[in-house]
């Protein structure tokens, strides 16, 4: 498609970084997929990997499909002090930039003409690989996509289209010897640098339709959902802090989440109230479990006796979750 600046384009629509490849199959992916299912690295996850045979392969997406858009948004903001008696949610959820990217992607395609589909947030198709196809980032060791000037605090989002792009170049980046992620790690779900073993890691934990293993919970702290930890230690995230030093998180953006307010909450409300978070089963329980654990790790004595009122819960996973944030709290001397 001739004539078409796609980086000026995508400065015009406020895409911190755009791309383009060819639309076809990510092979190796789909072969790492596989390997690493049967390995049971996934634990029970599906996303992407449920179907490799339709996500690692653009080129079944769209009828005539012959390029693939890549595009990353920059989502990073400063963290505001931790309030006591508050739980965190990671970077990424305190505001929906996949919403925002998603109708930047769609006005590409308008501008792009001829059909088109976009994919954000999506178990159809593999973001990263098409991100790392046409330069839009690199992969880090802890499995991230890495953008030269954004870090890994980027969302990402495909266009897939019927028009023939030029793609554009894939960066000749990678981590080199730095295993900052690897070594932080707090549970060793990196010590395979660039495979992710979802089932030690923090992140997973708090999404998994299951009890949290005890040895794990102390080390989520005051994380109530995600894990921001090999993020945050990433060389190349330490950029972006600098260039977007005071920008505030977006008014209505909640880093922090009362831990009384979500032991309170009816289940149902709770997992309404926080529909842009994935949860098991869409059963808020799980969100209340993950605050009793954090309660324990950093609640006083006002979450202490919400905890408390848990220990007659008809639910045995909450009993057993409360009945360790308690000696958790004993143990802090709360």
């Amino acid at each position: 498609m001739r004539g078409l600046d796609l980086e000026q384009l995508g400065d015009e629509l406020g895409l911190d970084v755009v791309g383009a490849t060819r639309a076809a199959p990510y092979e190796d992916t789909e072969r790492h997929i596989r390997e690493r299912r049967a390995q049971g690295l996934f634990a029970d996850m599906k996303f992407t990997m449920a179907r490799p045979e339709e996500s690692c392969h653009p080129e079944t997406l769209l009828p005539d499909a012959r390029t693939v858009v890549s595009a990353a948004l920059c989502y990073y903001a400063e963290e505001p002090e931790r309030p006591e008696g508050h739980g965190r949610l990671p970077r990424y959820t305190w505001d929906d930039a996949y919403v925002e990217l998603r109708e930047k992607l769609d006005e590409l395609g308008r501008r792009m003409g001829g059909a088109y589909r976009v994919f954000v947030d999506a178990n159809q198709h593999v973001d990263r690989q098409a991100a790392a196809r046409s330069g839009v980032g690199f992969y880090g060791k802890n499995t991230m996509l890495i953008t030269r000037r954004h870090g890994s605090w980027v969302v990402l989002g495909t266009l897939i289209s019927d028009q023939e792009l030029e793609p554009t170049a894939p960066l000749d980046l990678d981590c080199g010897s730095c295993r900052l992620c690897v070594d932080a790690c707090p549970t060793g779900a990196l010590d395979v640098p660039g495979t992710l073993d979802a089932t030690r890691c923090l992140s997973y934990w708090t999404q998994a339709p299951a009890a949290i293993p005890e040895p794990y919970r102390a080390e989520l702290g005051a994380q109530v959902y995600g894990c921001d930890i090999c993020q945050d230690v990433c060389p190349w995230n330490r950029g972006v802090e600098k260039r977007r030093a005071g920008q505030a998180p977006e008014a209505g953006a909640q880093p922090h989440v009362s831990l009384v307010d979500w032991l309170r909450a009816d289940a149902a409300d709770l997992r309404i109230r926080y529909d842009r978070l994935f949860v098991p089963r869409n059963d808020g329980r799980w969100l209340r479990r993950n605050a009793l654990v954090a309660a324990g790790n950093v609640g006083g004595a006002e979450e202490r006796d919400m905890v408390t009122g848990y220990l007659d819960d008809e639910d045995e996973m909450l009993r057993e979750h409360a009945t360790w944030a308690l000696a958790r709290m004993e143990e802090r001397g709360v």
